[in-house]
């Protein structure tokens, strides 16, 4: 079963439907992943064909998961969150957190089975290595159309590592960073980052916390205020010591154990889980730090690069995640679509519905195509390429601001789809919606990421010279694509790039950061779409995300003026074609981007 609409009506016959059979359906027992045709272009595009080889059986079985009994745990784990315990039943004063069975479960998924939260430090699946970025993100975003909230742990765990293992002593990496990719259960210590405090969240500078020497370790004093995966077995953190300069500067990282080498816990306190309005399936809390034994992490005052080195593998996973909820979003808008009669015509053949399907599906494979290729340059970069570095350094914040601001109203829009069934708890939507306002806040909020494209990747690196050169390079190999069209790409290009540098030259004008950042992320959008299905097209295979890339062009990068009668006679046809099972011939999809161009 595919993605793509046809115009045929799943279940029974409607001149035979009575009662529960007008119900429009869901995409539970889907395999996501058979079920995700651009998915798998997108792998064959940008793995080898070893990865594909490998890989695919264990895509297959997570996407089986996915839309079977990784989704009802997932729907027992939310309904049922955890609980924080104070006391054992002997009366003693021993903290732990009670999680559903459901979210057991998952975590044998999840770490041991799959081995997500170690994909990049140890072999995985048969694979003799660590996994490309590639290969770690499409398990995220399989993973996470069932469950978001566990993947939270499952990243933070691999990120975590990833910190003491790159700049712990030989006995940090021997103690926790070995044991943190371990497959073991037995053995798996899980991690953590404690960043946020009551006085700085964004502003990280203003925090409180206090480092105090004792011996050859460290004590710490204060407060963490919002600690997701609280019951960790391991914490990464910043602290100040005492003495230090204020503000980043004067920040050191710290190595955090829940349990001391004696068996005892370490001096601190879990003060409550938060009640949160997404995720809720994740413990969050709120920590006190009475003292607890501190390992420090690098050198000192040098914490806030320290834990920067994982923002951006942190933020791509992020725009993964989203493309994977709007993923879900569509496959539940696509099951109601196809099953349910309105007016006497099916759903999928109404106007409007088609105009919101269309509304729902453009988003997410706009944040699919920026995120698979975003863990391609991640790949070049870590293979020592300058000019994928200095890509990296822009399109990182780009794509997490914009693809989970678009969640939000994808999901929401997908509640509409649904109608009134799409609030209520017994089904997907509201859950989706609820958990994709979290990864807005995680890894800094739109505002962080927009003042971080245009304050430091433009104004400070310098990025959008690559960026505008890459741009460029991509439409120059799309030869498949009509000249006018690529001429066009490349213009609204030119013009995302000179509007978010003139942004960056004038502090007055910071206010339009998310504006710029936004244009940024849909002019690489547009042209990756349009770049893939040209590739994908002249090798036989479908170029329906060229037909994608001229929504993004008419609808969020260059839309006409508001009131008027647009001359969109392209867009029927070319809805037709995104809505429906055939393949998309190149020569049709680049009639289509020509037609009607402004």
């Amino acid at each position: 079963m595919d993605t793509r609409i046809g115009t045929h009506v799943d279940g029974p016959d409607p001149s035979a439907r009575h009662g529960s059979d007008h119900i429009g359906g869901d995409s539970r027992d889907l395999n996501f992943f058979r079920a995700d045709a651009g998915l798998r272009d997108l792998l064959r595009l940008y793995l080898g064909a070893d990865e594909q080889r490998h890989f695919w059986p264990h895509f297959d079985r997570l996407g089986a998961l996915a839309g079977g009994d990784l989704d009802r745990w997932a729907d027992q784990a939310d309904k049922h969150p955890p609980v924080l315990h104070h006391r054992d039943r002997f009366g003693r004063d021993v903290q732990w957190i009670e999680h559903h069975p459901a979210y057991h479960e998952m975590e044998r998924i999840g770490f041991h089975e799959f081995g997500l939260h170690a994909a990049p430090h140890r072999p995985i699946l048969g694979w003799p290595t660590g996994v490309s970025p590639l290969v770690k993100f499409t398990l995220h975003y399989l993973f996470s159309q069932a469950e978001f909230g566990l993947m939270c742990p499952l990243a933070v765990t691999e990120l975590a590592a990833m910190l003491v293992l790159r700049y712990g002593s030989e006995e940090l990496r021997e103690k926790y960073g070995r044991r943190m990719i371990s497959l073991d259960p037995a053995e798996l210590m899980q991690g953590a980052q404690f960043m946020t405090e009551k006085a700085g969240g964004s502003d990280v500078g203003a925090n409180e916390l206090r480092a105090v020497p004792e011996g050859g370790h460290w004590r710490l004093q204060g407060e963490k205020w919002f600690c997701s995966n609280a019951g960790c077995d391991v914490a990464v953190l910043l602290a100040r010591i005492d003495g230090d300069p204020p503000g980043t500067a004067g920040l050191t990282a710290f190595v955090v154990p829940r349990d001391l080498d004696d068996g005892s816990r370490n001096a601190y306190r879990i003060v409550r889980l938060k009640d949160k309005l997404g995720s809720k399936s994740l413990a969050s809390g709120e920590i006190a730090y009475e003292g607890a034994l501190a390992y420090m992490l690098g050198e000192r005052r040098q914490g806030i690069k320290i834990l920067l080195d994982q923002v951006n593998m942190s933020r791509l996973s992020h725009g993964m995640r989203a493309a994977a909820t709007m993923r879900r979003a569509w496959h539940e808008s696509l099951a109601f679509a196809r099953s349910r009669t309105l007016f006497g015509k099916p759903a999928l053949r109404q106007p409007l519905m088609r105009r919101q399907l269309l509304q729902v599906l453009i988003p997410a494979e706009q944040a699919l195509s920026t995120s698979c290729y975003g863990a391609d340059v991640l790949r070049r970069s870590e293979e020592g390429s300058n000019t994928a570095a200095q890509l990296l350094r822009i399109i990182t914040p780009v794509i997490k601001m914009r693809s989970n601001r678009d969640n939000v109203q994808v999901t929401a829009k997908a509640i509409e789809v649904r109608g009134g069934n799409g609030v209520i708890e017994d089904w997907v939507n509201s859950r989706l919606l609820r958990d994709s306002f979290i990864p807005v806040l995680w890894e800094g909020t739109s505002i962080i990421n927009s003042i971080d494209v245009v304050r430091r990747a433009i104004a400070r690196s310098q990025a959008q010279g690559a960026l505008r050169a890459e741009l460029h390079r991509l439409l120059a190999e799309a030869e498949g694509v009509p000249a006018a069209y690529r001429n066009r790409l490349a213009a609204l290009s030119d013009r995302a790039v000179d509007y978010a540098e003139k942004v960056a030259a004038h502090p007055d004008s910071e206010k339009h950061a998310r504006l710029a950042t936004s244009a940024l992320y849909h002019a690489l959008s547009a042209v990756l779409l349009a770049w893939e299905g040209d590739r994908l097209g002249r090798d036989g295979g479908d170029a329906r995300r060229l037909l994608m890339s001229r929504f993004v062009v008419e609808h969020r990068l260059d839309p006409p003026p508001a009131l008027s009668m647009p001359t969109d006679a392209w867009e029927d046809e070319a809805g037709e074609w995104l809505l429906g099972e055939a393949p998309v011939p190149l020569a049709r999809a680049a009639d289509l981007v020509a037609s009607g161009a402004n």
